[in-house]
Formats: C-alpha cells, sequence, structure tokens
C-alpha cells in the first residue's frame, strides 16, 4: 500500500509454494520466501500448479480453448470427510455472526495478516468490514473455515470463500471468491495452507461450484490480467510523516500540501448518497456499464444492495439522479485502514480504494474528484484505485501516482486470453 512498496489483496508470506483459488503475496518477480526464511524457486512454484487446473506459463495466450479446464465433478464423488490436520489442531466454522467468534477472526488478521515488504503496515480490516465482506447474499457458514487448536482452542488459522457470478467474455460463471487466507504467525512452518486451501476447494466443490477467482501479487501459471495500485494523497502531511510517501525533488512540505489541496465542498449539484429507493435503477445503471468489460461480475438486485448501500466506515456509495428520478452516475469505494507499525505518533492509516464508477451525465474525472472530496470529508488520508475499467483515464488528471505493486487476476479452473486492465470489470476486496 505504500507508494514505493504496494501492499495488495489476499495474500501473505505463509504461503510459500502452495496455492489454490488463491494467494501468495508480499513476495517480488518469481521467487516466494517461506516461513523460515527458506528461499524457493520458482520451479517450486510450478511443480505445484503443474498438476492444477489452470493454464500453464507455456501456453500460447492468444490460442486458447477457452472454458473450463477441467469438467465438473458430480458432487456426490467430492470426498465426504475433512483432510487430516495434525494431531494438535482441529477444524472450526467460524460463525461470523456471532460477535466472539467475528472479533477472533478480526483479531487473527489484525496480527498475522499482510504486511508490506518493510514491515511499516500491516491491513486492519474492521469487525464491521469482516461482517460485509463475508456475509455476502448466499453466504454459508461452512465456507468460513478456521484451524483452532486442540489445548485451547485458540484461532490460528483461517480461510474463506463467498459465491459469486461473473461474465466472462459474455458467458456467466458461477466461481467464489477466494480470500482471507491467513496463518498465525508463529505456525507457519505446521505446513497448514495446502491443508486449508485442500479444504476449502473440498467444500466448495461439494456445492457444485468447480470455479474461483482470486488474486496475488505474484505471477503464478497464469494471470488472467495485471493490474497496477495508484495513489492519491489526502493527507499528504501524514503520509510523509509515517512513511508512506515521501517529498518530491524541490518540494517542500507547504508546497505538497497544496499540491494535493481538493475543494471542501462537493462540485457536482445534487450528488447524495445512495438508497433503497435507487437501488433498482443504480444497479441496472452499473450493470449495463459492465457490458463494456470482457471479464467483469454481475451483480443480482440482492447483491447490488448488499454490496453498495452505505455502511458507515465500510462502503460509502453516491448517486447522481436525472429529472426522472433515473440515476445517471455512481461513485463507490470502501475502507481499508492499515496499522501503522510502532509510530510514535500515528497507529493507523485511513484508506479508501475505488470499488465502482460510472459517469454518463458528467465527465469521469469531474465525478472521480468529487469522490476525492468526499473521502476527504470523510477523513481518509490516501484514494487508491487500480488502473482498470477506465480509472487510468483520470489518474494524471487527479494526481494519482503509481506503487511500485501489481495485483495479478486469476481465474481457476477456466482457461481465459490475457486481458489488459482496460477490459477488467471486477474488483476484489
Amino acid at each position: 500500500m505504500k507508494e514505493n512498496n504496494t501492499l495488495q489483496n489476499n495474500t501473505d508470506q505463509q504461503h510459500s509454494n502452495i496455492s489454490t483459488p488463491e494467494i501468495t503475496q508480499l513476495i517480488r518477480q518469481l521467487t516466494v520466501q517461506s516461513s523460515g526464511g527458506e528461499q524457493l524457486s520458482t520451479s517450486s512454484i510450478h511443480k505445484f500448479w503443474s498438476t492444477q487446473p489452470v493454464p500453464q506459463l507455456e501456453e500460447q495466450s492468444t490460442a486458447l480453448d477457452e472454458g473450463p479446464i477441467e469438467p465438473n465433478k458430480d458432487p456426490e464423488d467430492i470426498r465426504k470427510q475433512p483432510f487430516p490436520l495434525l494431531p494438535q489442531f482441529e477444524w472450526t466454522e467460524c460463525d461470523i455472526e456471532n460477535q466472539e467468534e467475528l472479533e477472533e477472526v478480526y483479531q487473527l488478521l489484525n496480527a498475522n495478516y499482510v504486511e508490506d515488504d518493510d514491515s511499516m503496515f500491516r491491513f486492519d480490516y474492521s469487525g464491521s468490514f469482516l461482517y460485509w465482506a463475508l456475509r455476502a447474499p448466499g453466504w454459508r457458514k461452512d465456507w468460513h473455515v478456521g484451524v483452532r487448536t486442540v489445548s485451547s482452542k485458540r484461532l490460528v488459522a483461517f480461510i474463506s470463500a463467498i459465491p459469486s457470478t461473473i461474465c466472462i467474455k459474455g458467458q456467466q460463471v458461477q466461481v467464489v471468491e477466494i480470500n482471507f487466507l491467513c496463518i498465525h504467525k508463529k505456525l507457519r512452518n505446521k505446513r497448514l495452507a495446502p491443508v486449508l486451501i485442500k479444504e476449502i476447494t473440498r467444500r466448495v466443490n461439494q456445492r457444485g461450484i468447480f470455479q474461483a477467482v482470486y488474486t496475488a501479487g505474484v505471477v503464478l501459471p497464469r494471470p488472467v490480467a495485471r493490474c497496477r495500485y495508484y495513489h492519491r494523497s489526502l493527507n499528504p502531511k501524514k503520509l510523509i510523516q509515517v512513511g508512506f510517501s515521501r517529498l518530491g525533488p524541490r518540494m517542500t512540505l507547504s508546497r505538497t500540501i497544496k499540491l494535493y489541496a481538493l475543494p471542501k465542498d462537493i462540485t457536482i449539484v445534487g450528488l447524495e448518497p445512495l438508497s433503497p429507493q435507487q437501488l433498482s435503477s443504480a444497479r441496472d445503471l452499473l450493470a449495463k456499464y459492465l457490458t463494456r468489460f470482457k471479464l467483469s461480475i454481475s451483480f443480482s438486485l440482492e447483491e447490488f444492495s448488499h454490496w453498495f448501500l452505505p455502511r458507515k466506515n465500510v462502503i460509502y456509495c453516491y448517486i447522481l439522479k436525472n429529472e426522472e428520478g433515473v440515476v445517471t452516475d455512481l461513485i463507490s469505494f470502501y475502507e481499508l485502514p492499515s496499522t501503522v507499525i510502532q509510530h510514535e505518533k500515528y497507529k493507523n492509516l485511513r484508506a479508501a480504494y475505488s470499488f465502482y464508477n460510472v459517469a454518463t451525465s458528467v465527465p469521469l474525472e469531474s465525478l472521480m474528484q468529487n469522490a476525492l472530496i468526499l473521502a476527504k470529508q470523510e477523513g481518509f488520508d490516501v484514494f487508491n484505485a487500480l488502473d482498470l475499467m477506465e480509472n487510468e483515464t483520470f489518474f494524471k488528471q487527479l494526481k494519482f501516482h503509481p506503487g511500485d505493486g501489481f495485483l495479478h487476476y486469476y481465474l481457476y479452473n477456466w482457461r481465459c486470453s490475457t486481458l489488459p486492465p482496460s477490459e477488467m470489470g471486477l474488483v476484489l476486496l
């Protein structure tokens, strides 16, 4: 997440050379560092992935037989029993509707999830954010998979899946989104990650779903897209003080603050928070817009309501209507703060992440400037956005700067030619 060292989603250091609908991150190029400091070669990574139904790196990306790599199986033929764990561990299903268990998941992620390479920042998913992210329509408790110690019953590992529908070049595909794979730092030599991954795959397969979508910072066989994070400073003084960004050449702090100054009030008349009365119209607007992209998500009205109705400190969504009350424009962003590790003054960094945006009656640049203003009013320190959809068109004018990390999108058990970011209409939390 740092401008010069980007944190990315859905990974952490314990994944070593194992993955499947998921993950591995804070890893540079094609080398992965295991929890014990051992350097694992790319051949180790590819040895595992060569056994999985994913496109291989050596395949020609322009001449593919696109679609499922392996045929779906009869759910009755899927293994019935959970995969075995070491004797000191046991499986658990995390009931996120139980406040105590939700807090356990939060505490595990807060202390052990994604950090930047310099150990300056760590994602701090709030309990309310996790409640939102893990309770998508169709969610299942048995897809919130945890591992506890037998002796203390302490939660030491977690992985999740939620159902989703994506459109791949006009074809709708039922998938799961895999997220939040996390193992306690002290247990990363216990080989829990591969067992967690196999177990979540087994449970999803039992429900008749055999495709997944996931992201990773590392290049695995084989990305369907490679996107980059861009950052727009909202509180430059704080960002510089915590080491997220630094003063540019021949720049002073006062000049930097002036450079990133925004109007105090929004400049588009009529921009307002999304309300339940506007859900259908707003959903139709977004659905029509997403048909432009070769890989995108498809929201039912129930799903759109869940993901876009504003929730304080979680999801922010604003719309613009015409005289007939039809929604013509939409902006949305979600909140994902980071803990600032070992800083004497600041303990957290409030980051807004661009979600989905549609502009039809005003220029997209103007709409996104108002998103920045609204985020600034809410007290955010930085606004982040991937270079997918049409986002790249406003980066320069609105003073976004590229981070040095990339986020790769992957499809499990689905072959698809490589797409540029501009053909991606899918944002994963």
